[in-house]
């Protein structure tokens, strides 16, 4: 066969039927609606419109996208939104990213339980670090901050861990003073890790003790990989966790090849920083990407602290505090009711609308 430069989608268009056969009885649910969805996003069998020019008289089909969050063909232009949005909330501190990293003996039946390890995960690690914050010898103080869930590696290897995005710096218990921490230091990983580890092992015996009979013994002794480090402002860190939170495993430009079965694409590695080229076969390389998809409506970001939305009065009196109480609110976009015009691909010409095509119908 002949090398091409695939496109994910046509990579699960050949090679998504074959998969099926393979793996089709043992798959989620939610595994198969992302395959089905990505398969046929922007296609015929979603059925779409019918437009025509004014001058030119062509008529042009506009497929409808699936809509699905981990497909790729309908990106999300969400990113930017958001990122805009919590960068107007953010606090004149030095920000902290920090890291939480599922053990790798956790991981396989992490993969068999994802919605329970998942919240557990959010569970454990949120609890450790408000808990450790309001230590007095640390900041003495309730925080704030934002977690994302991130599952893969660069080599689409399952790797379950969140990123939080603290502001150095708390509210005391009464609401009448502000903590801050060192432009450096936030707090020592050592009894942070022991403290994660403690909650997610408490947390996981009890919603799930007949699970907790299989995980080895040694996983709750040994060190769980804990990481944080200041990032200035925290613009760049929301940037970096912004492309967690609205993109999926891997992008088309990093697919280079697809030949005799298999599909070439590159990665930067962590450590190194050098390009690393990794070529599985096609089956394989949609079984990497489907593992990442998550549960059913599960929430990925999760807001804590005085940052939470059921904390408004408390974000309130810490700006107040900090003399941010006079920032502007937004306001709606002048263009908001605008319609955009939709202008023929030949001709530039504007498109009048003809018909609504049924799911499953072609041009």
């Amino acid at each position: 066969m002949a090398a091409v430069t695939p496109l994910i989608q046509e990579i699960f268009k050949r090679y998504g039927a074959d998969y099926l056969k393979k793996h089709g009885i043992a798959m989620p649910a939610i595994h198969k609606k992302a395959l089905f969805a990505i398969m046929s996003c922007r296609s015929a069998q979603l059925g779409g419109e019918v437009y025509r020019c004014n001058k030119c008289k062509e008529y042009h089909y506009s497929y409808h996208s699936c809509g699905n969050r981990h497909c790729v063909v309908c990106g999300n232009d969400d990113a930017g939104n958001w990122i805009e949005k919590q960068q107007k909330n953010l606090l004149p501190f030095t920000y902290f990213l920090a890291t939480f990293t599922m053990p790798e003996q956790l991981r396989d039946i992490c993969r068999s339980n994802q919605k329970l390890f998942y919240n557990i995960l959010f569970k454990a690690s949120s609890a450790a670090l408000k808990l450790l914050a309001k230590d007095k010898k640390y900041l003495g103080a309730q925080i704030g901050m934002i977690g994302i869930l991130h599952t893969w590696t660069r080599a689409l290897i399952y790797h379950p861990h969140l990123h939080y995005l603290l502001p150095g710096g708390g509210i005391t218990e009464n609401g009448e003073k502000i903590r801050f921490a060192d432009d450096d230091f936030l707090m020592h990983v050592k009894p942070l890790s022991k403290i994660f580890r403690a909650k997610f092992r408490d947390v996981l015996k009890s919603q799930a003790p007949e699970l907790f009979k299989h995980i080895p013994d040694p996983c709750w002794k040994r060190d769980w990989v804990v990481h944080i480090k200041p990032v200035g402002s925290g613009e760049k860190a929301l940037e970096y966790m912004g492309r967690y939170l609205f993109r999926v495993a891997i992008s088309n430009n990093r697919i280079l090849v697809l030949k005799d079965g298999k599909v070439t694409f590159r990665y930067t590695d962590y450590k190194s920083g050098k390009t690393k080229i990794v070529t599985p076969d096609a089956l394989e390389f949609i079984r990497r990407f489907l593992q990442h998809v998550l549960p059913h409506q599960f929430v990925k970001v999760r807001y804590y602290g005085f940052m939470a939305a059921a904390s408004g009065k408390k974000m309130l009196r810490l700006r107040k505090i900090l003399y941010l109480d006079g920032v502007p609110k937004s306001v709606a976009k002048e263009n908001e009711s605008t319609v955009k015009m939709l202008l023929c691909p030949l001709c530039g010409n504007t498109l009048s609308w003809i018909k609504t095509l049924p799911r499953g119908s072609g041009p």
